[in-house]
């Protein structure tokens, strides 16, 4: 069987598949996204490397009689995108991890601005907070003494990585997330990072997705629990690796993954960027092949935070929530807790109520919650179709899409088919899946486990006029909130 490591933002998670595509066993464990200071977010590694024991402790426990754990063949890895773990020669980390999520580089976004038009072209991705090289510019200037002794500038799985293996290595699919790497010309933008004053000899060797990186030590098998020896493979970023595994894997295709966030992804043949460039275009992990991206960062994290203030059960937001007219009467969500990258390229953007009244019950703020947040998916869901992607079908695959009324109303907003994906734990079962490319047990893309649709998809009713004043209403408030924004702050 194989063993596939999910490194999250808020939690570490263990999956082992059998050959044959069957999920085994999967077990998670936790940990705090740290805010020292308003827009931050980090977590320091030390906490992922505990939690990935846990994980795989619980998963090993969890398999039944099926099988001993020496018959674990490989590891393959998955891991948040964006983020910076700077560490030493031997990989200890020099400070707390910088995550995806962390707004704190806004200001350092001004240096990739002033580039060239042919640098800028060669990236092929807006220009965000939370990315790497926004962040090292951040550290440069803030943190210099970190910067300078820093021997390794690690995305968050690679450094896991670094921890099982003891070797240093990157991949495509991380990398080109990075604003540090040429997504035209699939390598390390060094004339780039030329431009911008920033390091290169901390970036590591690329290799393949399904190479084997390394084996696992004698110290992290005993922290794991496993065997020394066992292959580690090069693993992916979470999204490409959640492609693998959830079989989205031929261009025409197109997956929306509600979770913290949301993302529509599309796989493509050839690596044509967006103009205007409001979408992301990624490696995914096989070769010759990209993905188009639309990333929402407030999803069920918004969500979850109207919830807790509302003081509403999960049951009750879906017992009563759904009682309300569409359109909420009037009231209006902005879902951008933690700003907005598709389509409006935003860290500073903020989430509000518009139109309370008295009228207005706390299932109406629930609502127009998730209304809020279908909102800001159906604008991603435009930004794509804008780059040549026909959009007449959605797969849905997520934790946060399972409840059956609100993927009713995800497909009325969107008005489009959404096709169950029927697989939990999408990224690490795609870690699993490279674990079994890389050590030759799938020959190749064609003898990879096949995963299930499900063959009656939710259908769009008909357009409600309520559902689509309240559209006009979301999509026009944002552009006066920014001018308010920029007028008073």
């Amino acid at each position: 069987m194989l063993l596939g490591l999910d490194l999250g933002t808020g939690s570490a998670k263990a999956l082992l598949l059998a050959i044959d595509g069957t999920v085994i066993a999967e077990a998670s464990h936790a940990y705090k996204v740290q805010a020292p200071q308003p827009g931050w977010a980090e977590t320091h590694p030390a906490a992922w490397w505990e939690a990935v024991a846990i994980a795989v402790s619980t998963v090993m426990q969890n398999q039944g009689d099926c099988m001993p754990d020496d018959h674990v063949e490989a590891i393959g890895l998955s891991g948040q995108m964006h983020g910076v773990v700077l560490t030493d020669a031997k990989g200890e980390p020099l400070r707390p991890a910088i995550l995806w999520a962390d707004t704190r580089s806004s200001h350092a976004l001004d240096r990739y601005r002033a580039l060239s038009p042919t640098l800028q072209k060669q990236l092929a991705n807006p220009v965000t907070t939370g990315m790497a090289g926004a962040t090292l510019l951040w550290l440069q200037a803030q943190e210099p003494d970190v910067y300078a002794t820093a021997r390794w500038a690690l995305q968050p799985k690679d450094w896991l990585r670094l921890q099982l293996t003891g070797a240093v290595a990157a991949e495509a699919s991380d990398a080109s997330g990075t604003l540090l790497y040429d997504v035209l010309h699939d390598c390390w933008a060094i004339d780039v990072l030329d431009a911008l004053h920033l390091r290169s000899d901390w970036l590591p060797t690329l290799i393949p997705s399904t190479c084997i990186a390394g084996t696992l030590t004698a110290v992290a098998a005993a922290h794991l629990g496993l065997r020394s020896g066992l292959p580690v493979i090069a693993g992916a970023a979470d999204t490409a690796a959640a492609m693998l595994g959830s079989g989205l894997l031929t261009s025409g295709t197109m997956q929306l993954t509600v979770g913290s966030g949301a993302q529509i992804v599309t796989p493509r043949s050839q690596p044509i960027a967006d103009s205007p460039i409001r979408t992301h275009l990624y490696r995914t992990a096989l070769p010759d092949q990209w993905y188009t991206l639309a990333a929402m960062q407030n999803a069920g994290l918004a969500l979850e935070w109207v919830r807790h203030l509302l003081d509403l059960s999960w049951q009750q937001v879906y017992a009563d929530t759904f009682n309300v007219v569409p359109g909420c009467e009037g009231l209006t969500f902005l879902p951008y807790f933690t700003g907005e990258r598709t389509p409006h390229l935003d860290p500073n953007a903020r989430g509000a109520w518009v139109g309370l009244g008295l009228h207005h019950t706390r299932s109406h703020l629930m609502r127009s919650a998730l209304e809020g947040v279908a909102f800001a998916i159906k604008q991603g869901l435009e930004a794509i179709a804008a780059t040549g992607s026909n959009v007449t079908e959605l797969r849905l695959a997520g934790g946060g899409t399972l409840e059956p009324v609100w993927r009713q109303l995800l497909a009325d907003v969107l008005q489009v088919p959404l096709y169950g994906v029927t697989v939990s734990a999408a990224s690490a079962r795609g870690a699993a899946i490279l674990a079994g490319m890389g050590s030759g047990i799938y020959a190749d893309v064609q003898a990879l486990p096949q995963v299930p649709i499900q063959p009656n998809p939710v259908m769009p009713r008909s357009p409600d006029a309520n559902l689509m004043a309240a559209w006009e209403r979301f999509q026009s408030l944002y552009p006066h909130l920014h001018e308010w924004r920029d007028r008073w702050r």
